[in-house]
């Protein structure tokens, strides 16, 4: 603000110059009171993602990180299509791709890869399931590594094993939901089962560098080394974790500072010289200014976070300091602690203490932790030399610890993405009758497909043609709502809206849910449920536990369905909410047939599921007529007629017949078994004369028993319709 304001009154003052000396001026008022976010160390990226630049480093990584890769191998993207419709259905021809790849992750042997990230979402959960369809192998780098299969077939004998190098190879990797393109992938690595290792970070030293520091370094989860020389990475380590180096008979000794084993130095040697180091009375002590910029916070990858950067403060400060960039895996409790630690470092190391003595004692090397004769506190020797006059040391001080290892902290909310288990498919296949808006000879065929747990991500439906599974278009990720009845439906007339009648029902999923509606809703179609053969409509629904629901107000034997309302259902019998969430099946392609099977394969499906065409032929077949009447006449015969119904009509229009779907008006009649009628009359009218003579001859021949009358379609009859009893 001060640099615009500066700038236009300097320019109103003394034009382009006076506007140019103002902001210099406001930016300099504006770093003074505002700062500059100082940030000191190796810079942290918000999310390291897969690249592939010729010559660029693999890192090496230690701990668990997560971090990007380089993609070293690929295929050009490979095309597929499935065809689906004909037979009056428009034809559609669907594209997808895919592509095989390899990714380098780490220039040093790792032990496994855990978590997968594909555009911030999860490609591969923790329990090493993938979420999209395609093939994960991973090579751990180890030295006995074998080239990958994929790789040696397209490069053959110039394929080389990478022994040295972990990488990845995705073979033929599903790119629709990342717009047909690689995605930018980020890998949870598990390079070391335990904390890391100052060891192990020197292991390219080895020879040059002696380490003391098998032991882990408290907290360090994990550290990237981008490349570089090593002397980047210990500076990198040395601001949150204190170094101590020392030769070491031709080799440089490095071990993280610790403050066990303090030492005592011997009196301070005296010198007569004036100007010498430590003055005359061998001790000289000094302390510097406090610095503009002290350490206020450290940025970090958090593993509560995903591994995403977290920044944690250390206290409440009226100046702008520096942050700590550090590229290393810390909880937020440990990033505090140990950004306190440092910050205490450096303002207790501002004060310095100049030691001469006179005999030279091989455990007072740099890195020891010391006291000293008249001075409070523990000291570290930082560097030491040898002269004529005596060892000069140079001091500096440690801080005194205190009670800072209970500092609370937290990671702060994070938008993490979910890691659901693929979850098995719950499959079901079903016919329904006509619905008088299409063809009432086409069949309606449909799969209703969901999964008890919130990880499924649909599934690829197939006709099973005896053992062989022919694919049925792209796969489909609608989830339907199914259940099961949790107690009996006892059976229903249909006739009537039955408002006292309940349903109770065990949704498959958390996540479905029933809505009630209104008696207009009703007669408009809504709410309605195939409940094994039969479809119900319901007018309230209410929760009534986790999954369960209780549905009230029914209107049963929906769509031409009630003899399976006559028939009643038990427990466990499935039900499924027949809404636009079904998959539609091309009856072009998938037989209207009960001996039609069809098979669903879901990413945790280990075997194909596989559910037989419930309803089949319920389309096509005619209604049983309605309205039986009996009429006598005056000679001892009767008159029997009825009502005939038509598929696919559900509103009964005033003063007309329903039309005729069927090629011809024709009615079976019959006595005994509908299967094998004992006597039997076909009539092209919905009606029927007995004589007298012919009823006495039935009543003595069929007594008790029903004479029944079926419309005759075009593909099947329809159920009875029971006109009398003899």
């Amino acid at each position: 603000m001060a640099t615009l304001v500066l700038n236009a009154v300097g320019t109103i003052i003394g034009g382009p110059i006076g506007g140019a000396i103002g902001a210099l001026a406001g930016r300099a008022l504006d770093s003074a009171v505002i700062g500059n976010g100082h940030r000191e160390g190796a810079r942290l990226t918000e999310l390291a993602i897969t690249t592939s630049s010729y010559g660029q480093p693999v890192p090496r990584h230690f701990g668990t990180v997560r971090a990007g890769g380089i993609i070293i191998w690929a295929t050009d993207l490979r095309e597929h299509s499935e065809a689906s419709g004909g037979k009056g259905q428009p034809s559609v021809t669907t594209y997808s791709y895919s592509c095989s790849f390899a990714v380098a992750l780490s220039s040093r042997a790792i032990e496994r890869v855990g978590r997968i990230w594909a555009d911030g979402n999860l490609l591969r959960g923790a329990g090493g399931d993938l979420k999209v369809p395609g093939a994960l192998r991973i090579h751990t780098g180890h030295g006995d590594q074998m080239p990958d299969p994929l790789l040696a077939g397209a490069l053959g004998e110039q394929c080389p094993a990478c022994r040295g190098m972990a990488y990845a190879v995705f073979e033929d990797l599903a790119l629709s939901d990342f717009g047909n393109r690689i995605p930018a992938l980020t890998f949870e690595i598990v390079a070391d089962s335990g904390p890391v290792a100052l060891a192990d970070v020197l292991a390219p030293l080895t020879g040059a560098v002696v380490c003391d520091g098998r032991a882990p370094m408290a907290g360090l989860a994990g550290f990237s080394d981008e490349g570089g020389p090593i002397r980047s990475a210990l500076e990198t380590i040395g601001t949150l974790y204190p170094l101590a180096c020392h030769d070491d008979g031709g080799a440089l000794a490095i071990a993280p500072h610790t403050q066990s084993n303090v030492r005592a130095l011997p009196p301070a040697a005296r010198s007569g010289g004036e100007g010498d180091f430590g003055a005359d009375t061998g001790v000289r002590r000094c302390r510097d200014a406090a610095p503009a910029a002290p350490i206020d916070g450290v940025r970090y990858y958090d593993p509560a976070r995903d591994y995403l950067p977290g920044l944690q403060r250390i206290a409440a400060s009226s100046t702008h300091g520096r942050t700590i960039e550090f590229p290393g895996s810390l909880s937020a409790t440990d990033a505090r602690l140990l950004a306190t630690r440092a910050a205490r470092r450096s303002a207790d190391g501002r004060e310095t203490l100049e030691w001469r003595m006179a005999d030279l004692d091989p455990a007072l090397l740099p890195g020891a932790t010391v006291t000293a004769p008249g001075q409070q506190g523990l000291w570290r020797i930082a560097r030491w030399e040898w002269r004529e006059t005596g060892v000069e040391l140079a001091l500096t001080r440690l801080p005194v610890a205190t009670g800072d290892s209970a500092l609370a902290s937290d990671s702060g909310a994070a938008l993490l993405a979910p890691d659901v288990p693929n979850a098995p498919t719950l499959l079901q296949a079903f016919e329904l009758p006509a619905d008088g808006l299409s063809d009432p000879d086409t069949p309606h065929l449909f799969a209703a497909l969901s999964s008890p747990s919130a990880g499924w991500r649909g599934a690829a439906l197939y006709l099973d043609r005896g053992g062989r599974l022919a694919p049925l278009g792209g796969a489909t990720a609608g989830r339907a709502t199914v259940g099961t009845l949790q107690s009996p439906l006892p059976p229903s007339s249909a006739l009537l809206f039955e408002p006292a009648a309940v349903l109770e029902i065990e949704l498959a999923n958390d996540s479905d849910s029933l809505s009630p509606t209104d008696m207009r809703g009703i007669a408009y179609g809504a709410n309605r449920l195939l409940v094994g053969e039969e479809i119900v409509q319901f007018l309230d629904a209410r929760m009534i536990g986790p999954r369960q629901w209780r549905v009230t107000g029914l209107l049963r034997g929906r769509g031409g369905t009630e003899p399976a309302a006559a028939a009643g259902h038990r427990a466990g019998t499935p039900a499924i909410l027949l809404d636009a969430k079904l998959t539609a099946l091309d009856p072009a392609t998938v037989p209207a047939s009960s001996d039609t099977v069809i098979a669903a394969i879901g990413r945790g499906d280990d075997d194909a599921v596989l559910a037989p065409l419930q309803n089949a032929g319920i389309g096509r077949q005619p209604l049983s007529p309605v309205h039986p009447r009996c009429i006598g006449r005056a000679d001892g015969g009767v008159v029997l007629s009825w009502t005939r119904r038509a598929r696919g009509q559900w509103q009964w229009a005033d003063a007309v017949d329903a039309p005729l779907i069927e090629q011809a008006e024709r009615y079976l009649l019959g006595i005994g078994p509908v299967e094998s009628p004992a006597a039997q009359w076909t009539v092209d009218a919905p009606h029927l004369a007995l004589s007298a003579a012919t009823m006495a001859d039935l009543r003595r021949d069929y007594p008790g028993q029903a004479l029944w009358v079926c419309q005759i379609g075009t593909f099947s009859r329809s159920a009875p319709l029971v006109l009398l009893t003899m």
